[in-house]
């Protein structure tokens, strides 16, 4: 496919950046630092034309790279890696090298380039960061929770049980001022702290819950209930083949938003008065704890996808 656009498709690394430019096929690679970023804005505004750069996501080694190309002006977009990984697997190519993950990007560019998402503003940017170090420290605690209860089966001095404590005591006080530096980061936003608003209407999501759909998902309230699910990855996928019904599972989605939404069904399967009469009925068709918190949490999201749509507060007009 011939574009009068220049794509150029990223491999972002700790160290590199491995790119391709697109339609001149020209390879470069430049260091993944502020010098290789200065070069790579430099290069970009001496192609022809309009460019438009892609890039996978990579756990955040591209943020830095992706706000420095936005603020020079330059058109910068986050793509799916599992969207990448399918196209290179349409194509035949199973080999995996950082100048092929650059090509497969700038070609599934070509291919769709409405793809992808634009960078967010710096206050979701902070909202983010800030929500994800709240969930790797509650990772942390759990996992010492675990361990100090599989020692309380030996013998153990008491000195290590007494820093068993503290370890506890400053996790939990990291995580209590991380809340409260998120709850202050909503609030500086008008358009986050009224998203935050309607959200915490609806029974089973708190403020944790709340902060993580506008950080993680500010798409939501601009997409269909049935898009909604599916980026939280609680849309179920069929496996069907002729008269052959394969059973039906969940898939994809952004992972670290579904978790939370879990925990948020859990709540609202208690106290939710539409969702409650739901998950009581699944459980009476004897269907799996798992699959009613799968399905309490779809319709979770859906429900604040509606209100976040229309700006009506759950107390209301609470959505079925």
């Amino acid at each position: 496919m011939i574009t009068a656009t220049t794509v150029v498709g990223i491999d972002v690394s700790r160290d590199w950046l491995d790119g391709l430019c697109l339609p001149s096929e020209k390879r470069f690679r430049l260091a993944n630092s502020a010098e290789g970023h200065e070069l790579l804005v430099a290069a970009i505004r001496e192609m022809p034309g309009p460019v438009k750069i892609g890039f996978e996501a990579t756990g955040g080694q591209e943020w830095v790279l992706w706000a420095t190309l936005v603020a020079a002006g330059i058109d910068a977009s986050q793509l799916p890696p599992a969207q990448i990984k399918a196209f290179a697997l349409s194509r035949g190519t199973r080999a995996k090298t950082d100048r092929i993950d650059a090509e497969m990007i700038a070609r599934f560019m070509q291919f769709r380039p409405d793809a992808g998402r634009g960078l967010p503003s710096e206050n979701l940017r902070i909202l983010r960061s800030l929500t994800t170090r709240r969930a790797q420290i509650v990772d942390m605690r759990k996992r010492l929770s675990a361990q100090i209860a599989a020692r309380r089966k030996q013998d153990v001095p008491a000195d290590v049980e007494g820093m068993d404590a503290d370890l506890r005591a400053m996790l939990d006080a990291q995580i209590s001022e991380l809340e409260r530096r998120i709850e202050s980061v909503i609030a500086q936003e008008e358009t986050s702290a009224a998203k935050a608003r309607l959200l915490r209407s609806i029974p089973g999501i708190g403020p944790v819950s709340a902060a993580m759909l506008i950080a993680e998902m500010p798409e939501l309230g601009r997409m269909t209930s049935g898009e909604a699910a599916a980026m939280t990855g609680l849309a179920p996928v069929p496996h069907d083949s002729g008269t052959m019904r394969g059973r039906r599972a969940i898939a994809g989605g952004r992972r670290a938003l579904r978790h939370v939404l879990f925990q948020a069904a859990l709540a609202a399967a208690c106290h939710n008065p539409v969702l409650k009469p739901v998950a009581q009925h699944l459980k009476m068709r004897g269907k799996p704890h798992k699959l009613v918190i799968v399905a309490i949490a779809r319709r979770l999201v859906t429900i604040a996808n509606a209100i976040l749509k229309t700006g009506v507060p759950w107390r209301q007009n609470p959505v079925a």
